[in-house]
This record gives structure tokens, C-alpha cells and sequence, in this order.
């Protein structure tokens, strides 16, 4: 006689979400910038994403601080990359949305950093 055993529960990946001080802020830029809709919404968490697919999220956090990338002071904890056709023209395209360009750029001919409105670093580049 076999005794039954459980399945173990399935785990999906669903979303990342960033801290930051204003959630409407940091989502209507991402929003913009990758075409993604409001899926949830109230005055302290957005979450951003299309049906059946993993999501962004933006948590309002008393007390937020900026990253200081590149100086360590105040550490980044994640970063996303995006995928591109021309780093010119969406570097360029960011800006408009309010992303902000560092003056330490690792490999520009290769990848670009930016910064989103609240601070977090997030790279662009063709390679991905």
C-alpha cells in the first residue's frame, strides 16, 4: 500500500517591486517606457502589467533614499535591464520620460545607465 503523497505547490515568478516615495510617479514613467498598463492601484502601491505575464510594482516607503550609484554611500539593491533597438534613441526617449543620465557610464558604447525618477539605476542596452 503507497501512501499519497502531496505535490508541492507550484511557484511562479509575478513581479519585482521598488520602493520608492511616490508610487504614481515612478509607475506612469515606467508605464510609459515600456508600454505596460495599471493593473492595480491605490495611493501607496501600483502594480504594472499584462495579463498573465510577470508585473512591475511601486511601493510607497516613508523615509526613502535615494541610491547614490555610482558612490556606495547609499547602495542600489536591484536593477532591471532593458532590451533596446538603438541606445541613442531610447537613452533619448528616457530622458523625455524623466529618467536622469550619470556622469559614470561603465561601457556607453555597450550599455547605458540611467536613472529612473526615484533614484534606482536601471541599464539599457542591445545586447539583451
Amino acid at each position: 500500500m503507497s501512501t499519497p503523497t502531496a505535490s508541492p505547490s507550484t511557484i511562479r515568478y509575478a513581479a519585482v517591486t521598488f520602493d520608492c516615495p511616490d508610487p504614481a510617479e515612478l509607475a506612469r514613467f515606467y508605464g510609459e517606457a515600456l508600454g505596460l498598463p495599471v493593473v492595480y492601484s491605490s495611493d501607496d502601491f501600483i502594480m504594472l502589467g499584462q495579463e498573465g505575464s510577470a508585473g512591475l510594482g511601486f511601493s510607497r516607503l516613508a523615509g526613502y533614499r535615494r541610491p547614490t550609484w555610482p558612490d556606495p554611500s547609499q547602495e542600489k539593491r536591484a536593477h532591471l535591464d532593458l532590451g533596446v533597438d538603438d541606445l541613442d534613441a531610447a537613452q533619448a526617449r528616457l530622458l523625455a520620460l524623466g529618467a536622469v543620465e550619470p556622469a559614470s557610464q561603465p561601457q556607453p558604447d555597450r550599455w547605458r545607465v540611467l536613472l529612473d525618477p526615484a533614484g534606482h539605476p536601471f541599464c539599457i542596452s542591445t545586447l539583451v
